[in-house]
């Protein structure tokens, strides 16, 4: 079978660059020669515009008409033009149920604002990893509820591996209609606007540049991954990713580690 790529939907951490939070030579030298050929990257994110715009720089996304997927899809942008595609702000009336998570689970509620991480907690081992991943500074609240700018695009419930199964489930169920949760990372549980997630925004995007998702190849290592390659007309796993995100993959690559997604270009002929 043959497919019409003509965008390519990167996510982040896991996928496009490897533990040192940096895109290999090897992956680099891939996905310019894609863009050459008139591809269109997609960077596809659980991290807010500021900490994405770096590696859209690097792979010089505004020259060749990129997009950010920002927030999981609460916010996305044309890299060309600076236009805002979408953008759905998490309720305020919703924070006081995220904040009475954060006293039951023991875990630490943190949000993003411009180029700053806002928090209770500072010093949780999450926040600062957070904070290394988007180039960061830490803002410490008194009161989350009161004290976070607004809009806010997502919030984030971080904690030990251990705590963030069963705490994502319990969210689940009891925001169920009122929020979309899921895992980003074994620590990170993505807390947002019903309806938002990669899948549903790709295909917002697609519409809105004149293509169908079957004109999308899609990389991912982790569950909130799972609906942009499901929707894709090639859906890819990275080596390194859960095993639900390899179960409905149409293909499997090399890992982040050993560039995997310029293998998988290979592989599919993207590129030569």
């Amino acid at each position: 079978m043959t497919h019409d790529i003509r965008l390519i939907a990167l996510d982040l951490d896991g996928t496009l660059t490897n533990e040192r939070k940096e895109i290999t030579p090897v992956t680099l030298d891939a996905l310019m020669k894609a863009q050459r050929q008139g591809i269109r990257l997609c960077l596809s994110s659980g991290r807010p515009p500021y900490g994405m715009r770096p590696l859209a720089e690097q792979l010089q996304m505004k020259r060749y008409g990129g997009i950010l997927l920002c927030y999981n899809g609460g916010h996305v942008e044309d890299c060309q033009t600076g236009e805002v595609l979408v953008e759905k702000p998490l309720s305020p009336a919703l924070l006081p149920h995220l904040h009475g998570f954060q006293q039951r689970s023991g875990m630490t509620l943190m949000t993003y604002h411009e180029s700053h991480i806002y928090t209770e907690h500072p010093g949780d081992p999450y926040v600062q990893q957070s904070s290394r991943n988007n180039k960061m500074a830490v803002r410490h609240v008194e009161n989350f509820i009161r004290d976070t700018p607004r809009p806010l695009n997502k919030c984030l419930m971080v904690g030990s591996p251990e705590l963030v199964p069963q705490w994502e489930k319990t969210m689940q169920r009891e925001m169920e209609g009122r929020m979309n949760i899921c895992r980003s990372t074994p620590y990170f549980i993505e807390l947002l606007p019903p309806g938002i997630d990669k899948g549903h925004a790709l295909s917002q995007v697609m519409r809105h540049i004149g293509m169908e998702p079957g004109n999308m190849m899609a990389f991912g290592d982790s569950y909130n991954d799972i609906t942009m390659i499901q929707i894709a007309g090639i859906g890819i796993a990275m080596g390194n990713a859960e095993e639900a995100v390899k179960a409905v993959a149409d293909y499997t690559t090399d890992t982040n580690e050993a560039n995997g997604i310029a293998k998988a270009l290979l592989h599919f002929g993207i590129i030569r």
